[in-house]
């Protein structure tokens, strides 16, 4: 008998918004929403970018202040505060020279080691040179536009490093605080307690970040220093790894003794960090499992990087798809006509807990992810095309989810997240695959959803935004449709599948299974397998007797009011961040040993392992 990982809390921030509460889901269905949610979600908005707080924070929004929310979210044009895209500076080589000589003074400081050759420098007093040669090689500032000119960026007005002291943190660390925080407190159980019930030795955290932290405070500023001429810092280099947002969380949000890893794949990288919060709670490993990833990628050589090799949708191509005609809004058009994807900016964050903590501690039920699958292609002409390991990881889900759950919830009560990135060559190949296992396994009219239609492409956060939609399907029953496309490409496979332009309203009840699909440069292929609460609600019934869920539903009365509580003051724009620098330090000399356990103070002992699991080798 296996633990099943149940999801008990989830947070984080994207272009929707935030994640807690399905606020980001409702963002993006906000047309199918009545007047009362509407206007909940919209108000919620209103606060987190800075347009009302306080008591004012709540309740309707004017017209004009309701356009600015709107037009502030989601995918669009690049604003300024990211960088300028039309006017974006860089360094223009050039060579000078004057057969009757070229002369200039300079500091003394600044003279470059060694002095270059054919230099004559003579001294003209106050710590100044003048310098004569006959040639000079130059970089000139310049400026010049950018062909990619929409993402998908977080709602304006929110910067996450305002909200707690965030001094020299990149913007990819800053969103990791923010996000784990945000799942955390949206819990309604006090953390500490989740480490007492647990065992400090029993939690894991795994999150990571596939592009690193690439902005100035991070591996950005660390690599242009010496071409900009600066000095690097003391952080650059430790706060740009790409295990600084698990490390971060460990050390600033949870005080985390527990176990820890960075797991990267690309696009997948997400799947890569929940296959092992599950692993480890499937085989015991742990009991609560913190699973994230957070990305900042909107920077300019970011940018730069991926229209090289032609993978974002350019101003120019969108006016050849679009009849001369660019809407920023609709620049990410999964299994539509599109020419690339949308970069997007992000983090995500879930707390899984073994069924029978969650049980125990009345936690809230989500769902659960029964596992997560990867594979690679094998060999490879190009490095970033698709291959056959995507089907591995679908067929697996889908065969043991049809064990787990049965035929029924299979072919008729599930749908598919899928990655959906917008290119030509994705819209095929990934249709092709998921229509093909669809008739293998006797699914009809299958539903596909592809929320990078509305979040941009966040890389490693890409399946975390899935995950979190996927919570709001199950809780409201609106499946988001492609609204960016105004009808599914030709190439498209679909003989099996419901790919639609429109939100497809669904009974929550009738929903019981859904796949997240992913696939990474490389060949990082994911899928997991996710439960609906209900169904999750069901086989926790099943295991533990109706009893026992009666207790866990009188403790879920307190827990849900403490979450609310939360809820409420963050949308009216205190999210109350965690960030205890330097907070709680554990005094070596207070930590008990033993040859069976080791003690932290305050905490249940961390028992070890003195029994031999290799008894018949030995």
């Amino acid at each position: 008998m296996q633990r099943l990982p149940v999801i008990t809390a989830f947070g984080g921030f994207n272009p929707a918004g935030r994640s807690s509460f399905h606020r980001g889901y409702a963002r993006m269905v906000l047309d199918k929403l009545g007047q009362r949610e509407r206007t909940d979600t919209l108000s919620d908005l209103a606060a987190l970018m800075g347009l009302r707080t306080g008591v004012e924070a709540k309740g309707p929004l004017e017209s004009a202040l309701e356009e600015k929310v709107l037009k502030g979210t989601l995918v669009r044009e690049l604003e300024a505060r990211i960088y300028d895209y039309h006017r974006c500076h860089f360094h223009q080589a050039a060579n000078l020279s004057n057969p009757a000589g070229i002369s200039f003074e300079i500091s003394t400081r600044q003279l470059p080691h060694p002095l270059p050759e054919g230099w004559q420098v003579e001294t003209i007093g106050s710590g100044r040179v003048r310098v004569a040669t006959s040639s000079l090689s130059v970089m000139l500032d310049s400026f010049r536009e950018i062909p990619v000119g929409a993402a998908g960026q977080l709602p304006t007005g929110f910067e996450p490093g305002e909200l707690y002291n965030s001094r020299f943190h990149p913007r990819g660390l800053q969103l990791a605080v923010l996000g784990a925080s945000d799942a955390v407190l949206s819990m309604g159980v006090d953390w500490q307690d989740v480490v007492a019930a647990a065992g400090p030795g029993n939690i894991s955290v795994y999150a990571s970040s596939a592009m690193s932290q690439l902005d100035p405070y991070g591996n950005g500023g660390l690599m242009q220093s010496r071409l900009r001429g600066s000095r690097v810092s003391s952080k650059q280099l430790a706060l740009g790894l790409n295990s600084m947002p698990a490390d971060f969380v460990n050390a600033y949000v949870l005080g985390n003794v527990g176990s820890t890893g960075a797991v990267t794949g690309a696009c997948a990288s997400y799947l890569y960090n929940l296959r092992a919060g599950v692993e480890d709670i499937r085989s015991g490993r742990a009991r609560v499992a913190v699973v994230g990833a957070t990305e900042a990628p909107l920077v300019p050589e970011i940018v730069d990087g991926y229209s090289t090799m032609g993978a974002l949708a350019t101003t120019e191509n969108l006016r050849k798809i679009s009849s001369g005609e660019v809407d920023f809004r609709r620049t990410s058009r999964p299994f539509g006509e599109n020419c690339g994807f949308t970069l997007g900016e992000g983090t995500q964050w879930a707390i899984l807990m073994d069924d029978a903590l969650a049980v125990e501690l009345g936690a809230s039920v989500h769902g659960a992810v029964t596992g997560v699958y990867i594979n690679a292609d094998g060999f490879k002409k190009s490095i970033s095309a698709p291959g056959p390991g995507n089907y591995l990881t679908m067929a697996r889900a889908m065969a043991e989810s049809k064990a787990i759950v049965g035929d029924k919830s299979l072919k008729k009560r599930s749908f598919v997240q899928a990655h959906g990135s917008s290119t030509p060559q994705n819209r095929v190949t990934e249709s092709a695959i998921l229509d093909r296992l669809a008739s293998v396994f006797g699914v009809q009219e299958w539903p596909v959803c592809a929320v990078k239609a509305y979040l941009g492409h966040t890389i490693a956060v890409a399946s975390g935004d899935q995950l979190i939609s996927t919570l709001g399907v199950f809780d409201r029953g609106i499946l988001p449709g492609i609204v960016t496309i105004d009808r599914v490409a030709d190439d498209v496979h679909q003989n099996n599948l419901q790919i639609s332009c429109e939100h497809v309203e669904r009974d929550p009840a009738s929903l019981d299974l859904a796949f997240l699909n992913s696939k990474g440069f490389g060949g990082n292929n994911a899928t997991a397998a996710v439960l609906s609460p209900h169904l999750t609600r069901s086989m926790l019934e099943k295991r533990y007797g109706s009893k026992k869920m009666l207790a866990h539903h009188r403790k879920n009365e307190s827990v849900v009011e403490l979450a609310v509580a939360y809820d409420e003051k963050a949308s009216r724009g205190d999210l109350q961040t965690i960030y205890r620098f330097g907070e709680g330090l554990v005094d070596d000399a207070q930590i008990g040993l033993s040859v069976d356990k080791v003690s932290f103070p305050g905490f249940p002992p961390v028992e070890l392992d003195v029994d031999n699991p290799f008894t018949d080798m030995v």
